[in-house]
């Protein structure tokens, strides 16, 4: 079985408060695969990211990456191939310097200095910010912190990376280096995303999430096409699929 693969089997999650935050979620990801995960505010998408490296244990069902169900005694295997970038940077810069943030993780692994260095250098220069490296964080920009929160998951060379609303508080041009660094990350990619312009740029595969459920899970192109859909989901057409106000063309093709 494939260490990229992720499947989801009828997962449940209760928080303590009582607010069932996912029900009856199934889905199976695997090796390549670029998936969006969307929805509306509250539907559950943060909370089913947070099952995929074990920051949460489901209430209910069981959820799969690679060999393994992730449990609290398989854990560790799960964080090993899921890289989490969290929405707020701020949540995964911690450290005195850009460079000590992104060794972190690589450092936790026990491995030697000189392999730790050469991961660091690695990731930064992937995202473009490896003139950064001996800055604080709290001195970067958010587009710059976006960036380094990625070095700091790519150090970690995962198979499987995971990003919670990646394009939150970004400009436009900061945006538009995202999407193109996010291209080049050839293994499997899980985006949740209010973005949903970013999910046709990226994603060939959309899983559709409403109060907790799939509603609905296949090509990007046809489900954002399925105005039915989006409007039951609280969602609008991206911006490029919608007709021109001024001159009236429609926008992308099916």
């Amino acid at each position: 079985m494939s260490h990229h693969l992720v499947e989801a089997r009828d997962l449940h999650y209760i928080y303590s408060d009582g607010t069932h935050a996912v029900k009856g979620v199934s889905f199976r990801i695997t090796h390549g695969e670029s998936v969006a995960i969307v929805g509306a505010n509250g539907a559950g998408k943060s909370t089913l990211l947070l099952h995929l490296n074990g920051y949460l244990f489901p209430s209910q069902g069981t959820l799969i990456v690679g060999e393994y169900p992730v449990t609290k005694k398989t854990v560790s295997l799960a964080r090993r191939a899921v890289g989490m970038v969290f929405q707020n940077p701020d949540d995964q810069l911690f450290m005195p310097t850009v460079f000590d943030d992104v060794a972190f993780g690589p450092l936790n692994m026990g491995l030697p200095e000189s392999d730790v260095e050469a991961r660091v250098n690695k990731a930064l220069q992937t995202v473009g910010a490896f003139h950064l490296k001996n800055k604080p964080p709290y001195r970067l920009s958010g587009g710059e912190k976006r960036a380094v929160a990625i070095a700091s998951v790519l150090s970690m060379s995962p198979d499987i990376l995971v990003m919670d609303e990646p394009s939150s508080n970004l400009d436009p041009k900061s945006r538009k280096l995202l999407i193109e660094l996010l291209k080049t990350f050839k293994h499997t990619k899980i985006i949740a995303t209010h973005d949903l312009d970013m999910a046709v740029d990226l994603c060939e595969r959309t899983i559709v999430l409403n109060d907790g459920k799939v509603t609905a899970d296949g090509p990007t192109m046809d489900l954002f096409q399925n105005k039915t859909l989006l409007n039951q989901s609280n969602l609008e057409m991206p911006l490029k699929m919608q007709g021109c106000p001024v001159c009236g063309n429609g926008g992308i093709p099916g």
